[in-house]
């Protein structure tokens, strides 16, 4: 059967940022300076023209002191947009991560509290629909083995507006939720675990956790350019932009602080990596017990390659390539907003560390770019580190043996996949999620690989000790300027057969198949209203897509208004899981409510706008808080809507195309032309009142 899904993806939390720019000529042939000066500029030019990234800084700390910084921007569009918005200042993301792990491990220090303690002890009011969750320690959740669903992020990524209503809902919203895995199973990518983590450490110190960082950590570590959202840096933030949208987005403000909304300039971040380092924020045992393989203690692939993760507290990789494969610890972690990319890598024993932070781009490019920065400081101090080329071993063809026949099915992660074997050892994988990708063949070899034609690319089946079939992967990337980067994980579950009514399937497909949902709980500023537009834009070429029976798309069917997140699978692909329940209201229009806090209603029953008597009308919020949605339908199609808009809220209005043509969070509109087939909607608090009139 055929599934069109339009809606989940509609209200993606996840921002993709793709920009058309001009590739910026290499750094390298202009570059003078030291060695890492010469490395830098290649490698940061490297980030910009992989990741299309519009600006670029990088700081190299060693031995107390910065040694090389800079920052590059990229050369403008034709029409000559993108200006403005050289500053040095960046969300760092999910590196904001380590400074809450940083706050937590120095509790733990002062003997405040205990990491292998259960979160309840230090933070009562946290409840779950799940008994399991008093088993969640504090260790739990620096290490993302919470067994958490993974990130309540509604009304938590913003644009202009240093909102904290995210991090104090995220409780209401746990009170709710189940979880996917039994504490301690396995380690995923989680990020409510660090705003839970947020929130220890205020209900331990009863400070709050801004207040906390700059008394015991920015201002320890000497850190001036370290900033929370709703710091006094705009004249200095790296300009942003949105996909169409040519002029500077708003400030990128994300309420969920401890998880990913700090700000930063790469000196300081490269700093507070030196500082990490030495004694200057916590004792060595700390420090040690931070860089520990924490991700081995639950799930995890037993193979001889590097792991594209590798879990301690906090770091996202404590084995980071190649410095691992030369004898020397590497410390790293990584963020991404949906605008900003930071990376960071640490060198301990050495005393060094590097800083890459990006608008635009990927941080796994900016890693592997200070990763470059410190092989080339290491190089001065004449220690050498081999780029060691990952390949696969020798082996041959071979008939595929008859126990992995079984292995055959449907696996899930954040995506979907099907895998058909044939007894020849082929084994063909068709990405469900992606039908304009074609199928890919892999060929089964006598080692227990299957192999792509050219050798480049392999899979094995694994059979865990959990009872689950996975499949694991490796990759190797190599990038000019930017090294390379061997990585292994488990790319997908394969999803336990569930057999269901036919009709069943076949009624959550025409609902889902012929429902967009729209976001109803988003605060006013959320980013998703950007995002929508894209989403739209898209829904009239989205493909049918084939279904697994019993799913609809990663979601097992329960019943006819409940679907469950099943897979299992750790490191990332498994991240960011959620059950959604299906609701009518009682004019039969059909609601989506997701476990993460997310609520959607039908396109299809949004009213048409009235432009009222005498050309006046008004909207208010009504006591759910919910916005507003309203179709532009003849009436008022070609008038020109003027809003006054009352405090903390906001309107968007969207062309029939999708476009975002009014916002008065993006652009201070107040008045806009509407046109036939658009969209508009108002947000705000409950009670907020919109007055409207046309001509």
């Amino acid at each position: 059967m055929k599934q069109k899904i339009q809606t989940i993806r509609a209200l993606a939390l996840v921002l993709v940022l793709s920009l058309s720019l001009a590739v910026p000529a290499s750094a390298a042939e202009a570059a003078k300076g030291s060695t890492v000066e010469i490395t830098a500029e290649k490698a940061v030019s490297s980030v910009m023209e992989y990741g299309q990234a519009t600006q670029a800084s990088w700081a190299v700390w060693q031995d107390g002191e910065i040694i090389s910084s800079g920052s590059r921007k990229a050369e403008l569009d034709t029409n000559g947009a993108r200006k403005e918005g050289e500053g040095d200042v960046y969300c760092i993301g999910s590196v904001s991560k380590m400074f809450t792990t940083v706050a937590v491990m120095q509790l733990a220090e002062a003997g405040k509290l205990n990491l292998d303690q259960p979160v309840v002890k230090y933070l009562p009011a946290f409840k779950m629909a799940d008994p399991r969750y008093k088993d969640i320690t504090v260790r739990m959740l620096l290490n993302h083995s919470s067994g958490l669903m993974g990130s309540s992020f509604s009304s938590a990524l913003l644009f202009n507006d240093a909102s904290r209503q995210a991090t104090g809902q995220l409780l209401e919203r746990l009170s709710t939720q189940r979880l996917k895995a039994d504490p301690g199973a396995y380690s995923v990518y989680c990020n409510d675990g660090f705003t839970l983590a947020e929130l220890v450490v205020e209900a331990v110190t009863d400070m709050n956790f801004e207040d906390y960082l700059h008394a015991k950590v920015f201002d320890p570590a000497g850190l001036e350019e370290t900033w929370s959202p709703d710091g006094s840096f705009e004249n200095r933030r790296a300009a942003i932009y949105g996909q169409g949208v040519e002029a500077p987005l708003p400030k990128e403000c994300l309420g969920v602080v401890g998880a990913g909304g700090l700000y930063a300039t790469a000196e300081d971040l490269a700093v507070f990596g030196g500082a990490l380092t030495d004694g200057t924020l916590l004792k060595k045992a700390s420090r040690d017990a931070m860089a520990a393989p924490e991700y081995a203690k639950g799930l995890w692939p037993q193979e001889n390659y590097p792991s594209a993760l590798a879990f301690g507290l906090g770091w996202d990789h404590m084995e980071w390539y190649p410095f691992a494969q030369n004898g020397i610890t590497a410390l790293v972690k990584g963020g991404d907003t949906g605008y900003y990319h930071a990376g960071l890598v640490v060198l301990p024993e050495q005393k060094m560390a590097a800083a890459v932070l990006s608008a635009g781009g990927v941080s796994t490019y900016n890693e592997m770019a200070a990763s470059q920065m410190l092989i080339a400081a290491l190089r001065e101090k004449n220690v050498e580190v081999s780029e060691i080329r990952f390949k696969l071993p020798a082996a041959k063809r071979a008939d595929l043996p008859k126990e992995l026949l079984d292995s055959a099915g449907y696996y899930g992660s954040q995506m979907v996949f099907e895998v058909k074997l044939e007894e020849d050892g082929t084994l063909t994988m068709g990405y469900l999620d992606m039908p304009g990708v074609p199928d890919r063949s892999f060929y089964y070899h006598d080692d227990g690989t299957f192999r792509d034609e050219g050798g480049t690319s392999a899979l094995r089946i694994v059979k865990e000790k959990n009872g689950q079939t996975y499949l694991y992967q490796w990759t190797f990337t190599g990038l000019s300027g930017l090294g390379y980067l061997p990585g292994s994980n488990y790319a997908a579950m394969k999803l336990p057969e569930n057999p269901i009514d036919p009709a069943l399937q076949a009624s959550w497909e025409e609902q889902m198949g012929k429902t967009v949902f729209l976001p109803a709980n988003e605060r006013y500023s959320s980013q998703v209203y950007l995002a929508l537009g894209t989403a739209l834009k898209e829904l009239e070429d989205t493909p049918e897509t084939d279904s697994v029976p019993g799913y609809i798309g990663n979601l097992r069917i329960d019943d006819e208004t409940h679907a469950s997140y099943v897979a299992q699978v750790p490191g990332n692909a498994g991240r960011d899981g959620y059950d959604v329940e299906l609701r009518k209201d009682e004019k039969g229009a059909l609601w989506m409510y997701y476990s993460n806090g997310t609520v959607g209603m039908d396109l299809n029953a949004v009213p048409v706008l009235s432009t009222g008597k005498d050309n006046a009308a008004a909207c208010t919020i009504q006591p759910n808080g919910y916005a507003r949605w309203y179709k532009v339908g003849d009436n008022a199609a070609g008038k020109t809507m003027a809003v006054q808009v009352p405090k903390d809220a906001g309107f968007w209005v969207y062309d029939a195309k999708g476009n975002v043509a009014a916002s008065s969070v993006l652009w201070d509109s107040s008045s806009v032309k509407l046109e036939e087939g658009g969209l508009i909607v108002f947000a705000g608090n409950p009670g907020a009142r919109f007055e409207l009139t046309f001509q």
